[in-house]
């Protein structure tokens, strides 16, 4: 979540106006963190909200960096009555691409923060910036695409649900790992029916569980 307080911190901050019953601007959480961690010299610079996870992306090295996205990158005004709007101007897109970011997921409950003015302005933005998007598109087809990631020679493909991810590894015989949410199995062999285009033979074929934690 890159608005509200850490919008305003950073080089190019939004109109802080929020329609909270809390309060009615964003910069109110600016102070409330100053409050715990001390005066923040701002702008900050556009790596500073990833603090010490850029170098640890950098000694993992992972194929992909996907993030979801739950804020609305936009100069939109037509705030939904929801109480809670996360938003971020789009002149601070490079916070996110100071970290590299692959993908954004948009499927979630904040993008339509500011209207479909606001999701359309975010997904431009972010393709302008060079990342990719998923569960999101102007038709049901293309939000339901899967998204591709390369990584030297081996390919990934991103259901648009985020249950599964098939990454194929060049070879005689190719390694072929799929990583899935809890899918069941009739629903994992519709998977596999509707990628065998896609998996090269002979291969070797690995159904792995993807475990999640959920932070309360």
């Amino acid at each position: 979540m890159t608005g509200r307080g850490i919008d305003q911190i950073l080089p190019h901050p939004s109109d802080p106006a929020l329609y909270e019953p809390g309060t009615n601007n964003a910069k109110e959480y600016v102070k409330l963190a100053e409050q715990v961690t001390g005066p923040i010299s701002t702008p900050v610079d556009f790596a500073y909200i990833w603090g010490d996870a850029l170098a640890e992306l950098q000694h993992v090295a992972p194929d992909a960096r996907i993030i979801n996205l739950e804020t609305a990158v936009t100069r939109s005004k037509a705030w939904e009555d929801k109480e809670i709007n996360y938003r971020m101007s789009p002149d601070n897109i490079a916070c996110l691409t100071a970290a590299q970011i692959d993908c954004a997921v948009l499927a979630n409950n904040h993008v339509l923060d500011w209207g479909t003015t606001g999701l359309v302005e975010t997904a431009d933005t972010l393709h302008k910036a060079g990342i990719a998007t998923a569960e999101m598109g102007r038709t049901l087809t293309e939000a339901e695409a899967p998204r591709e990631q390369r990584q030297n020679a081996s390919r990934t493909l991103h259901s648009a649900d985020r249950r599964v991810s098939v990454t194929i590894h060049p070879g005689l015989p190719a390694r072929v790992e799929v990583v899935h949410k809890g899918l069941p199995e009739a629903e994992m062999e519709a998977v596999l029916m509707a990628l065998a285009a896609e998996i090269p033979s002979p291969c070797v074929l690995l159904i792995l569980p993807k475990v999640c934690w959920d932070v309360v």
